[in-house]
């Protein structure tokens, strides 16, 4: 195949953003939107925390209008700002009384509270003797397991949230986006967050719960995007706080700029999946 033909044809399949040159506190005007692509005037439903909260915290502008902008999603937020797993239940729940069917995809992007939280991990399941065919035909008994429906730890809380999700959205994408880093934030005296170099009070990083969140892909047979290295967001370096609402104390909320390096890194990650499965 021809060089010069090998490489417009592979600068055509490479859909790309504009290069963009920041100032400290400024987004570009204008970036360029991938105007033919499987998630064009989709439906998609936000679930999560502050990040996506539409309340917009930390920041002018949500890395889901960027993707409306970037990809043509038609977004439906849920997150609600203080959320951990627990309550994605809810979100879901009031996501289905409004919308039924009519929604394609459901994000999910919760985690940082349950580590701030002190939620423990737990298991993903449990097991038990039960009677089981096999061949010959006989009945033996074999130990199953059985998800851990424990509203009180992270596996438990995703296996909750999930099975309701499953149940309910058989045709919709579903994808799952694991935390960003975090370092210092403080919203008051009694709200006091260390950086992520420190533990919760179970001697857990955030790290542990990441790794939780990414077994859920095995789990629940769902993608999960790993946000956590994607994005590139660092604010334990001061080069990185230029990305997040305040240096001094809060650097948990990217800002407007931080939220569209977000919608960059999803936006590639997004147009490897199908939209729908209807």
């Amino acid at each position: 195949m021809n060089i010069k033909y090998s490489i417009l044809l592979l600068s055509a399949i490479l859909i790309s953003a504009d290069a963009y040159a920041y100032s400290k506190n400024a987004l570009p005007e204008t970036y360029q939107s991938v105007s033919k692509n499987q998630w064009k005037g989709k439906k998609v439903a936000y679930l999560g925390d502050s990040i996506t909260d539409k309340i917009h915290v930390g920041t002018t502008k949500n890395y889901w209008q960027y993707l409306q902008e970037l990809l043509g999603i038609e977004p439906l937020v849920y997150g609600i700002n203080g959320y951990q797993w627990d309550g994605i239940l809810e979100q879901a729940k009031k996501l289905k009384a409004e919308q039924g069917d009519k929604v394609d995809a459901i994000f999910i992007f919760a985690g940082t509270n349950d580590y701030n939280g002190n939620i423990p991990l737990g298991e993903w399941y449990t097991t038990k003797e039960e009677e089981v065919r096999v061949s010959g035909p006989s009945v033996v008994v074999r130990k199953k397991r059985i998800p851990e429906m424990d509203n009180k730890t992270l596996r438990g809380r995703i296996n909750i949230a999930m099975d309701y999700l499953k149940a309910n959205f058989p045709t919709q994408q579903i994808i799952i986006l694991t935390p960003i880093h975090r370092a210092f934030a403080q919203f008051g005296e009694k709200n006091i967050q260390p950086e992520e170099s420190f533990p919760n009070t179970l001697g857990l990083y955030i790290d542990d719960y990441v790794d939780v969140i990414k077994e859920t892909a095995n789990v629940w047979a769902v993608p999960v995007i790993d946000l956590n290295s994607i994005c590139g967001l660092y604010p334990l370096k001061n080069e990185y706080t230029r990305y997040f609402h305040d240096k001094e104390t809060d650097r948990l909320h990217p800002n407007a700029e931080g939220h569209y390096r977000i919608a960059k890194a999803l936006m590639y990650q997004l147009l490897a999946y199908p939209a729908d499965f209807k």
